[in-house]
């Protein structure tokens, strides 16, 4: 799950980044609004949630929230401030954030937040993703398929989004740039063969379900998950 942070708070932005990392979330994190709507709008990078501070440079998070829904864009938004009054609470849902976290907070209730968000936008995704003979397991990062008796085959965290990115595409040829920004932060190096090794690793583990054709190679243009 890919999480945008907008955050300029430098020590708690990176404090907020670290555990989720730690929570298994990849997160892109940017300082102000302008860089984030940047990546918004690059139609490249697929998040889950995002959690906006109020108070940006730039664009503020309430900017950012009212242009997402201006936009119908459903990205489900927490958003961050000191501002405690009843009113601003009211402002910052009125501009279309899905909660509301006061600062200070601790990180246990901004992971229980983004839990009961999470859930909300799984209210349309089972606990487990089954397409084909494939079944991927959100509760405990495990594959299995038909052919391999219900055996759970234990998932890396880069594994199981490259796995849930092709599940989420069936039957789509997609390339290396489109998997490579779903899995990784947007700034991270693109080293060229980083997305081949990763699809090399998967296939080991979807041959061990019995499943190790599904991802097709298509020269020149990327990969193809063929869900049956």
């Amino acid at each position: 799950m890919k999480i945008l942070l907008v955050e300029d708070e430098l020590d708690l932005g990176a404090s907020i980044q670290e555990k989720l990392t730690q929570e298994r979330y990849i997160v892109d994190w940017f300082v102000d609004g302008e860089q984030a709507w940047i990546a918004l709008n690059t139609q490249k990078t697929e998040y889950t949630l995002a959690i906006f501070d109020w108070l940006l440079p730039g664009i503020s998070g309430l900017d950012l929230c009212q242009r997402l829904r201006n936009s119908q864009n459903p990205l489900q938004i927490l958003i961050l401030t000191a501002k405690d009054t009843m009113a601003d609470k009211v402002k910052g849902l009125d501009a279309g954030a899905d909660d509301y976290l006061v600062k200070p907070f601790g990180m246990e209730e901004l992971l229980a937040r983004l839990r009961a968000m999470q859930r909300r936008v799984s209210e349309f995704r089972p606990q487990q993703l089954t397409v084909g003979n494939l079944i991927l397991d959100y509760s405990n990062f495990t594959v299995a398929s038909h052919f391999s008796n219900g055996q759970a085959i234990p998932l890396t965290k880069k594994e199981f989004h490259l796995l849930e990115y092709f599940m989420t595409h069936p039957n789509m040829i997609v390339t290396r740039d489109q998997i490579f920004n779903y899995m990784y932060t947007f700034d991270a190096d693109k080293v060229s063969n980083v997305v081949s090794a990763q699809i090399r690793l998967l296939r080991r583990k979807l041959s061990e379900c019995g499943c190790e054709k599904l991802i097709e190679t298509i020269p020149r243009m990327g990969y193809r998950f063929n869900a049956k």
